[in-house]
């Protein structure tokens, strides 16, 4: 089941929303928060029956260990329970990936496992290390059983993110939470949960026929017209991003009508200026783990130059590992290290001082804008290829070595002549307008820590939403408008995150 799923839209969330509103009339904490967890587990089972066992015994596991730890500080425990935890995550998503290149150097015939990946099981993986770490470092916020089973599965963040610490939630399973501002969270969190609708229904998936199509082609080993590549690599630059984007909104909207704010997790990165500003701007919850609990533990900043610049490749090599068991996925994970060295390099550096002070701001703020979204697009073309054959046939295209006829790009993507208009209407709307936590900052639609992460940079005019009945009819429409695309849509797609 997924958010922008007519099953999800009217047969899971209004007797899920029902029941929460009859349990906080009659102040019922703890029923709240079991009726949560049954929501939760109702709403994972839907996937995957079997697998909801899975998830049980990695509750159960975690919140031992987490018990234990409590009573006797055992180094050794804990990291016991990290290795447990983490030999889970590469039994079902890198085994047979592992065998797979085991055969290929040893030129062996070992049999993969074949098994199927469990939903989010990254996500609440490294959601339950957190835990343990934060109790191992005495920093965990006291929870009882309930609370920690509704920290893991709370459904809104529960299949693709944000990744939670126990600080972030654990704290607002409450009563006096649950229960305040009952119409303000109404509004606003199906305001946000609309917005992020529209995002993912009618403009990734309006815009994902292009990628696919060119992408399709280039992992058949078809090489094509430098145009056609373009539109294809743009269009995909367009889709992650509205997919997340809507993704993210959606999620924050469900939380906060159970009175709950999520941490920020997103927030407009192509409006960044350079590749360190746009992971401060791109999956927020996953760069602030990979630095909390890899790179700091590694050295940081604190290991000299090259030091430092290791530590940046190794965590952001498994942080591409951790998106998928492929090598596209690893040089994507490289590239954008070699990114992160190349742009600190560049901060700390004479020439970027004497540039900075030469040259007039708008001029060198386009150009760094510029570089920063070429360099991404490029990088998305390994993130979305499913071979690395197909992410090199993509990579020629682009560059014009492909001997396709640039005419024929026509005929290689869908609605052909509409993908460019469609691509800059959505440049224009990255650009120009603001994301949803911008639009409803007013009224703190995160936690209260991230509104300062919040800006209106390159933003033309500055727009505020608030509870009055023409934001109502602007937001019903744009909401009629995605449940009308909802039907029209022969199969439904998944969030790409979904996948991780």
């Amino acid at each position: 089941m997924v958010f922008s799923s007519l099953e999800f839209i009217y047969l899971f969330l209004p007797p899920v929303l029902l029941g929460f509103y009859v349990l906080r009339a009659l102040r019922l904490e703890s029923a709240i928060i079991w009726w949560l967890i049954l929501a939760s587990f109702a709403f994972y089972a839907w996937w995957s029956p079997t697998h909801l066992l899975l998830l049980f015994g990695s509750i159960l596991f975690n919140f031992g260990i987490h018990k234990w730890l409590l009573r006797r500080h055992s180094k050794a425990l804990f990291i016991g329970g990290v290795v447990v935890n983490l030999g889970l995550l590469a039994i079902f998503k890198y085994a047979d990936f592992l065998i797979g290149n085991v055969n290929a150097v040893a030129n062996l015939d070992m049999t993969e496992l074949g098994l199927i990946l469990p939903l989010a099981i990254s996500f609440y993986t490294f959601q339950q290390i957190s835990f343990l770490h934060d109790t191992w470092t005495a920093r965990v916020k006291p929870c009882d059983f309930k609370r920690y089973v509704l920290f893991v599965t709370f459904f809104p963040q529960l299949i693709a993110g944000p990744i939670v610490m126990q600080r972030d939630t654990i704290p607002q399973f409450r009563l006096a939470i649950f229960t305040n501002r009952t119409i303000l969270n109404l509004v606003l969190g199906s305001t946000l949960f609309f917005i992020g609708l529209f995002k993912k229904i009618v403009l990734a998936d309006g815009v994902a026929p292009f990628a696919n199509a060119a992408f399709g082609l280039a992992d058949q080993g078809q090489m094509l017209p430098m145009t056609a590549s373009w539109l294809g690599a743009v269009a995909y630059t367009f889709q992650i991003y509205f997919d997340f984007s809507g993704y993210c909104d959606m999620a924050l909207g469900l939380a906060r009508v159970f009175g709950i704010r999520l941490p920020i997790n997103f927030n407009s990165p192509y409006k960044a200026l350079s590749i360190v500003e746009f992971w401060h701007r791109w999956h927020i919850s996953l760069s602030r783990f990979l630095r909390d609990y890899l790179y700091i533990p590694l050295g940081g900043n604190r290991s000299g130059l090259l030091g430092r610049q290791g530590n940046l490749m190794v965590t952001m090599l498994l942080g591409g590992l951790w998106h998928g068991a492929g090598w596209n996925f690893i040089l994507w994970g490289a590239l954008h290290g070699f990114y992160l060295i190349v742009n600190h390099g560049w901060t700390n550096s004479r020439v970027r001082a004497t540039m900075r002070a030469a040259v007039p701001n708008v001029i060198y703020t386009t150009v760094c804008w510029g570089l920063t979204m070429l360099a991404v697009i490029i990088a998305w073309v390994f993130f979305r290829a499913e071979t690395f054959q197909g992410s090199l046939v993509m990579l020629q295209s682009m560059a014009g070595l492909s001997n396709a006829v640039t005419a024929d790009w026509l005929d290689i993507i869908p609605d052909a002549r509409m993908a460019p208009v469609m691509l800059v209407a959505m440049l224009a709307i990255v650009i120009c307008l603001p994301n949803g936590l911008e639009l409803t900052v007013s009224y703190r639609p995160v936690l209260s820590a991230a509104k300062e992460l919040i800006g209106t940079r390159m933003a033309w005019w500055n727009i505020r939403w608030s509870p009055t009945p023409a934001w109502g009819l602007a937001i019903a429409l744009v909401g009629s408008l995605s449940l009308v695309q909802i039907y029209r849509l022969n199969d439904l797609t998944e969030f790409i995150y979904f996948n991780f």
